[in-house]
């Protein structure tokens, strides 16, 4: 059996409890933040509903169980061909080698499941239906991929000191020659969810499964924009010698070069990720050395777990901003548009099919400095619209209390300095980002509270 003592090194696993009150105490003010600034906009205009019809999909907060998102530990995603050793990888990693929840591996196809692995006070199996009922999860979304996948989710709760900081996932091997209908459950749909998701994906091979079908093709489609996130693992290493391994490593990139269209090409890890220690006669040294390269990487997302997060919910708001801004420009134009005898059908239904003739878009770029490449399509508003009558939204200027102030100041003020602030406060060392102006932000005319003397 190898020695392990390197993972727990490397990973610093025996840090002080201090790191993990300090984690949690950002996390509260983090939710604090999201709850009394970001989702009340969030419900006055109906933003779910918009990404709900929007093309690109991604992640986004409030598809589910907001509170469990933003709780939510690192997340890495294993991909791959079957029986390519994602499963072993997770055994070694978790020293689960021998114990009654160790994953099951073989030469076989053996992982039909997709299998989150999690931190619980005691070690025990969570059927999917369970996990996606749990409001303290952030699984309850997976429902809407009907009964059938549920039964295909298990999770793993277990006691672990690397689990208190990452949860991993385990996904079914990638098999060739079988139909996705078979599976019985949307596979290639299911998997865009974890992507969207994951702080870090190892896509596995061995060299033994280098070709590259349709399955593994669309799988690479879906991880497009993902670049950072994908790590490539060249497994099971140590059953080559070295220079047939140089030869398998080039037919690797030759196999995936069409699929990954980037400047700069994924970091590729080459070893034997499993309990046991490298067959004699091989690249002992290298293998260390590659397998110690990926522990950092790992233990980097760990570290920088609470800044993502932050960052995040930052750009969530930004968006969520940026939507109510749209909706009240609707609003006013309608508003507007609207005469005695003007049926208000007609006159919605000309504004919603051409926006641009009535300067909506064009309008909250030239007042609030936002990117043109952050603004919604044009089509998600026609089908938005489209089960949100204009009559159900106020203006900006009406989302104000006397005692609450405006929704568009707390959202703003979020942007500019709350998070900004945390993220400092985690990182006392650092500076924290130019953030504070409007210039960077793209605030624009503030609405007048109408309770308050100016």
């Amino acid at each position: 059996m190898r020695d392990r003592s390197h993972i727990d090194e490397t990973l610093r696993l025996a840090s002080e409890e201090n790191a993990a009150e300090h984690y949690h105490a950002a996390i509260q003010k983090l939710r604090k933040i999201y709850h009394s600034a970001i989702k009340p906009m969030e419900q006055a205009y109906k933003y779910n509903e918009l990404r709900a019809h929007e093309i690109s999909g991604g992640r986004t907060l409030g598809d589910g169980n907001t509170d469990g998102e933003i709780t939510s530990k690192p997340m890495v995603l294993f991909l791959g061909p079957w029986s390519v050793g994602k499963s072993s990888m997770i055994n070694y990693l978790l020293g689960l080698k021998d114990s009654p929840y160790q994953l099951y591996t073989g030469a076989e196809p053996t992982t039909s499941e997709f299998t989150v692995i999690m931190h619980g006070e005691k070690t025990r199996s969570i059927e999917g239906i369970v996990m996606a009922a749990d409001s303290s999860r952030s699984f309850s979304p997976l429902e809407k991929f009907g009964q059938s996948f549920l039964e295909k989710l298990i999770g793993i709760e277990m006691p672990h000191k690397l689990l208190e900081r990452v949860t991993f996932v385990d996904t079914p091997g990638i098999i060739e020659n079988r139909k996705q209908q078979e599976r019985g459950y949307p596979f290639n749909d299911v998997c865009q969810w974890f992507i969207d998701r994951a702080d870090l994906i190892f896509v596995t091979f061995d060299p033994t499964k280098l070709d590259v079908g349709l399955e593994l093709e669309m799988l690479f489609r879906q991880l497009k924009g993902r670049e950072s996130q994908i790590r490539i693992i060249l497994n099971k290493a140590d059953n080559l010698a070295t220079q047939d391994l140089m030869r398998v490593y080039g037919a690797l990139f030759w196999s995936l070069a069409p699929l990954i269209n980037v400047t700069e090409p994924p970091r590729v890890y080459v070893s034997s990720f499993w309990p046991f220690d490298y067959a004699p006669d091989t690249s002992r040294e290298l293998f260390k050395r590659e397998e110690i390269s990926l522990l950092e990487d790992l233990n980097q997302v760990i570290e920088n777990r609470m800044e993502n997060k932050i960052a995040f919910i930052r750009q969530h708001a930004i968006r969520v901003r940026i939507h109510a801004l749209l909706v009240d420009r609707y609003v006013q134009t309608f508003k507007d548009k609207m005469s005695y005898f003007s049926d208000p059908d007609l006159v919605f239904k000309e504004i919603v099919d051409d926006p641009d003739k009535f300067f909506i878009f064009k309008s909250i770029l030239a007042k609030t400095n936002v990117s043109k490449f952050d603004l919604p399509n044009r089509e998600a508003y026609q089908d938005f619209f489209g089960v949100n009558p204009i009559g159900s939204f106020k203006s900006l200027s009406a989302q104000c209390s006397y005692s609450g102030g405006c929704l568009l100041d707390k959202i703003e003020k979020a942007i500019t300095s709350e998070l900004p602030g945390l993220l400092s406060s985690i990182n006392p060392g650092k500076a924290p980002p130019g953030l504070s102006s409007c210039e960077a932000t793209g605030c624009g005319d503030k609405p007048k509270n109408r309770y308050r003397k100016n």
